[in-house]
């Protein structure tokens, strides 16, 4: 074992062949201890240049957990802005383009008692509005107050046209009246007015009063539609002073007290036998016990 002390070069050698540096040089350690000091630096983590104790890249310690908080919270902040958007761009084209607006009011159903026009202009319903603002009730119940209207249905056919689906009432039985005639249907609704009678059309004599809503009138009308066809063409007037006590006069001056409503086929077959004695009047109102006179 030698020592050899640095001369001009500065370099000096152990009795082990290491190297030693000497002043004014720089210092070349063995390998060993310059793979130990390494391994000491990357710390207990295994990774290389972490501090000793402090929790790497891999996102386990509380840093990593912050990290992956942050980003959930961007998350779901992205999320909310997006649905706003959806939201917001769905309303818009709603209730403020014209993308969906009306631009046509259209007018089915019925028998034309009652003129497309006038439909519309009950309905109230202007053109360019939002289809999903029209308030379709309140639209039907304006068409029903037309006399001549039974029911109305308003709705919407995307992207823009409103449906207004009528049905007009029947008429069924003339009123006389100081201008010519109210035509009434079953309701005693005044659905229009004539100054002559409708061919075929039954009169309807000894009117109550009050014919809107009278069960006498909807027996009546209700007797008319029992009719078989034969027997229905004859039929000029009808009287009806109750619901219980229907009279109908026939062509040949015949009269036949029908009564209510009810048991219209076995009323219809007894008549048709006693029709056979040419009498000028039937009672049917019971079928059980018919009773004819003239």
């Amino acid at each position: 074992m030698y020592r050899r002390a640095a001369g001009a070069s500065g370099l000096g050698f152990a009795g082990n062949g290491a190297l030693l540096a000497g002043p004014g040089t720089g210092r070349r350690e063995p390998a060993a201890a310059t793979r130990g000091a390494a391994k000491a630096a990357r710390g207990p983590t295994g990774a290389r240049g972490d501090k000793p104790g402090r929790p790497g890249s891999d996102g386990f310690g509380p840093g990593g957990r912050t990290r992956r908080r942050r980003a959930g919270r961007w998350r779901i902040a992205l999320f909310g802005m997006l649905v706003l958007a959806i939201v917001a761009g769905g309303s818009w084209t709603l209730f403020g383009s014209s993308l969906l607006a009306v631009r046509q009011v259209q007018v089915v159903g019925g028998n034309r008692l009652v003129p497309a026009a006038e439909v519309r202009g009950a309905a109230a319903i202007k053109l360019g509005t939002p289809l999903a603002t029209v308030n379709t009730t309140a639209a039907a119940d304006r068409v029903e107050q037309i006399a001549a209207v039974l029911s109305a249905r308003v709705s919407r056919s995307w992207p823009n046209t409103i449906v207004i689906t009528i049905r007009d009432r029947t008429p069924a039985l003339a009123v006389a009246s100081a201008g010519g005639y109210e035509l009434i249907d079953a309701s005693g609704v005044t659905v229009r007015s004539a100054s002559r009678k409708p061919a075929g059309m039954p009169l309807l004599t000894d009117a109550p009063a009050t014919l809107r809503g009278n069960p006498a009138v909807r027996a009546a009308v209700t007797v008319l539609r029992q009719l078989p066809g034969g027997l229905r063409s004859q039929v000029i007037f009808v009287s009806a002073p109750t619901a219980s006590a229907v009279t109908l006069r026939l062509r040949d001056g015949i009269t036949v007290l029908w009564g209510g409503p009810g048991q219209a086929g076995h009323k219809a077959g007894e008549l048709a036998l006693l029709m056979r004695t040419h009498a000028r009047y039937y009672d049917v109102s019971d079928p059980n016990t018919v009773v004819t006179k003239g």
